[in-house]
């Protein structure tokens, strides 16, 4: 069973993935101002990869910039090649 959690200070936050209560990876992110956060990395876990836990860390990130009206600058490399690849995200995307 995979479960993501959300950490969050006032400047920086993450999203978390576990797999059966195992840390998997992490997508990382920095406020810039109250309109936008920058995704600025994600990395997955040796032995976690091909999972598409990328894609659930983004999923996660997407729903909470939907939920707060702000915007998302993906300057990691993964989470920019997903914005480019999906046109649905093009509405958070700064």
């Amino acid at each position: 069973m995979t479960r993501v959690e959300h950490e969050q200070n006032e400047r920086k936050g993450r999203f978390v993935i576990y797999e059966d209560a195992v840390f998997a990876g992490e997508m990382t992110y920095t406020w810039a101002g109250t309109g936008k956060f920058i995704i600025d990395h994600t990395g997955i876990e040796e032995g976690f990869n091909g999972k598409g836990f990328g894609k659930k860390l983004l999923e996660q990130a997407v729903a909470f910039a939907r939920e707060q009206e702000v915007k998302i600058l993906p300057l990691c490399p993964f989470a920019k090649a997903q914005f480019d690849k999906d046109k649905n995200l093009a509405d958070v995307r700064y």
